[in-house]
């Protein structure tokens, strides 16, 4: 399957994670309270890279995270990884990061309630997230869509398991739901984006350098001035 490189950014979290044929080679994980993705993305890449000992001419891919998330984290890691594809000439492969949420938790060697579906949560601001339906295998059986956390539509979960920053933020809510197990702590490692990119990269399904895009979820909340 060969060498990959993987890029995280759709939220605070800027990681990125090299891997060879299903082994882990480096990785390194940023968050702040802000986002750090401009100014430390590049930064991490060139180090991953230098404690694996190859460089970049060696990479067989670039895989991304094409969101849900922050707008800006998005267009910043895309940006950074069609870069570094078109300047290899090797192939792009973007993942939807509620994907890589799954195969996070998945990652963690743990199964909180075996068989029960999933719901990884992007945090979308205020008391929404972005958020999908998955089988306890980590396949998606709905599209990425917003929703406002509240008691209504928690309980219309019935049994689930929900995980990330968004479900994090409503920690309170969950444990007064009947059914609902939250999983603290869960984010969208590039570790975790590895395993999805390299299946992707065997299968050869890779994705088109100029028209693929970011999955922002919603629309940005632009104002027009006043005139």
């Amino acid at each position: 399957m060969g060498l990959v490189l993987a890029i995280e950014t759709s939220t605070r979290l800027c990681s990125v994670a090299l891997g060879r044929d299903g082994a882990l080679l480096a990785e390194r994980n940023e968050e702040g309270e802000g986002f750090i993705h401009a100014e430390r993305l590049h930064v991490l890449a060139e180090e991953v890279m230098q404690e694996a000992g190859v460089g970049f001419a060696a990479l067989n891919a670039v895989a991304v995270g094409i969101g849900p998330g922050s707008y800006t984290g998005l267009r910043i890691g895309l940006s950074a990884a069609k870069g570094y594809a078109h300047a290899l000439g090797c192939p792009l492969i973007g993942v939807g990061t509620l994907e890589v949420l799954a195969a996070a938790l998945q990652t963690t060697g743990t199964d909180p309630a075996p068989g029960v579906v999933r719901h990884p949560m992007i945090d979308a601001r205020r008391m929404e997230v972005f958020t999908a339906a998955f089988t306890a295998h980590g396949r998606p059986v709905a599209a990425p869509e917003p929703r406002v956390l509240d008691p209504e539509w928690a309980q219309g979960l019935g049994a689930a398991v929900v995980f990330g920053d968004g479900a994090d933020k409503a920690a309170a809510l969950w444990s007064g739901t009947e059914g609902v197990v939250h999983v603290p702590g869960i984010r969208p490692w590039a570790r975790a984006l590895l395993g999805v990119a390299e299946e992707r990269l065997r299968t050869g399904a890779v994705d088109d350098l100029a028209y693929l895009v970011p999955l922002y979820g919603k629309e940005a909340g632009v104002t027009k001035p006043r005139t």
